[in-house]
């Protein structure tokens, strides 16, 4: 069966009058004709019979007609759907976050100042499929299935945190292998980061001996404050800690930083939006460094 054989049938149906349907699809009757015949003879059965001057359906004909009803009305009802979707995804923008969190979410209330009728739709998934821009750290970069994906690369110096009455607070500079015997506050639920730091200080010779783990910056920053441990703290994707709490030293060897990346999906490339709010992206994170 074909679409539009179901079509011509279904207006044959509501008409039950050849020449008047003919006419209403804008067709030739015997057109109209052939066509409801060679879907009588698909399915093997009679959808209409004569009576007088007219037609009128079969059993099998008021059987099509129920069933068809609902389907062919749901079809007609496709185009004005994918209007209406293709007007939401106009503004919408997905984001999926894997990295810098904290400034990811500034520069979204930032943008949606600006740009009002703009919604976000924002996830957090290992895989990057549905998003229109993916923010990462090279740990979770995989090789791009397309080479139309845009690119910004952040760099950022990774510190060592201490606390502000340790002896260390007061150097220019410290080599990680100095921390071997040191307890580590570190920040939970950041794999890319803590996956980072613990290569740095397997590089420097030791395994970190992290007896505290926290979801918020605020906690890790106040425990190291504490005297609790020591710390890594990125340059600018975290929260500046106030100067009385805690100090941030320089690390010299080895040379520890991170880079965020921000994609661009090849296959929102035609997506104003997500293109507009890209650039936004980039420039948000180049006046970090000024």
């Amino acid at each position: 069966m074909e679409l539009l054989q179901l079509k011509y049938f279904y207006a044959l149906a509501a008409a039950q009058h050849v020449t008047r349907t003919a006419e209403q699809l804008h067709i030739a009757q015997p057109s109209l004709t052939q066509t409801i015949h060679r879907l009588e003879s698909e399915l093997g059965v009679k959808l209409f019979r004569t009576s007088g001057r007219n037609i009128v359906l079969t059993e099998y004909g008021v059987y099509l007609r129920d069933k068809l009803e609902p389907v062919l009305k749901s079809i007609n009802e496709i185009p004005e759907e994918l209007h209406a979707l293709a007007g939401e995804r106009e503004n919408l923008i997905r984001v999926n976050v894997l990295a810098a969190s904290n400034l990811i979410t500034d520069a979204i209330i930032e943008y949606q100042k600006l740009r009002g009728d703009v919604r976000f739709q924002i996830h957090q998934h290992n895989e990057e499929e549905n998003s229109d821009i993916t923010v990462f750290t090279r740990e979770f970069f995989r090789q791009p299935q397309n080479k139309g994906d845009r690119y910004y690369i952040f760099s950022e110096e990774i510190f060592l945190a201490v606390p502000k009455s340790s002896p260390y607070a007061m150097r220019e500079s410290v080599s990680l292998s100095e921390m071997s015997d040191r307890k580590f506050i570190a920040l939970a639920g950041s794999k890319g980061l803590r996956s980072i730091c613990d290569r740095f200080c397997m590089q420097a010779g030791f395994r970190p001996d992290v007896i505290f783990e926290s979801d918020s910056t605020s906690a890790v920053k106040n425990l190291i404050g504490a005297n609790i441990g020591v710390g890594f703290w990125p340059h600018y994707t975290w929260e500046k800690p106030d100067e009385g709490s805690m100090a941030l030293i320089p690390i010299s060897d080895p040379v520890c930083g991170r880079d965020i990346i921000i994609r661009l999906h090849s296959d929102s490339a035609d997506h104003a939006e997500a293109v507009r709010y890209f650039k936004y992206l980039t420039d948000f994170f180049d006046r970090l460094k000024k």
